[in-house]
């Protein structure tokens, strides 16, 4: 999952980059509000944490701006202010929750699992497909009750398909999602990525839609087609 963060303030930018980054979310930082609202309306996020108080930009409009072109990620909008008609501004604005600073980085990082996961159509933390289990908690997968070691990438891949499993999820999506903008990107690690998920969690759980991508499937339910899937 992939986070934009649209901070001034480079302590604490680079404290929530961390934090989040630990967590298991791939992020993008922004300074001031002119770049981030640059990168949120070019770059396909599955969440943002926007500060308020932003120069160049206020966060207000940033998020006006968003949304008055489509954007539909949910955003999470940080203030320093204790006025309640500031937090009303971003609500109005478009944002899907906030919190005042200061604040403890564990509950920004389960609001921002919380958004993601609401966005994707999830009430819970844990997301099944069959006894396959993912605790976006913990960043803990198991298949029938045992754990599964996974990389990093495995695990945002694994986790990025769970989210949307309903769904073929393509190749050039999951790039989006799995890595930052600065990345040298190559779609075949996708393959590479999704081979070795295969491997660890069963072939049968990740069917492959020639052409379109992949998708999660639970095998005791839709029956698993090998061809395309090596």
């Amino acid at each position: 999952m992939r986070i934009l963060i649209v901070e001034d303030e480079p302590d604490l930018r680079r404290q929530i980059a961390s934090a989040l980054g630990d967590a298991g979310f791939v992020v993008d930082e922004a300074p001031d509000g002119e770049e981030g609202h640059f990168l949120g309306d070019s770059e396909n996020y599955d969440a943002v944490v926007l500060d308020l108080g932003l120069p160049r930009l206020d966060g207000v409009s940033v998020l006006e701006k968003w949304r008055s072109a489509g954007k539909v990620m949910p955003v999470l909008v940080l203030t320093a202010r204790d006025r309640w008609s500031d937090k009303v501004s971003g609500l109005n604005a478009g944002a899907d929750d906030y919190l005042t600073k200061p604040f403890y980085t564990e509950e920004l990082i389960a609001r921002v699992r919380a958004l993601v996961r609401r966005a994707a159509g999830h009430a819970s933390a844990t997301l099944e497909c069959g006894d396959l289990q993912v605790d976006t908690r913990a960043s803990r997968v198991t298949v029938r009750g045992e754990p599964v070691k996974l990389t990093s990438h495995e695990y945002r891949v694994l986790a990025y398909m769970m989210h949307h499993r309903d769904r073929v999820i393509s190749r050039s999506e999951l790039i989006e999602h799995i890595y930052d903008q600065d990345f040298d990107r190559d779609s075949n690690t996708i393959e590479v990525f999704v081979g070795r998920l295969r491997k660890k969690i069963g072939q049968e759980r990740i069917q492959t839609e020639r052409g379109l991508g992949y998708r999660i499937i639970d095998p005791a339910v839709t029956p698993y087609s090998p061809e395309g899937s090596a």
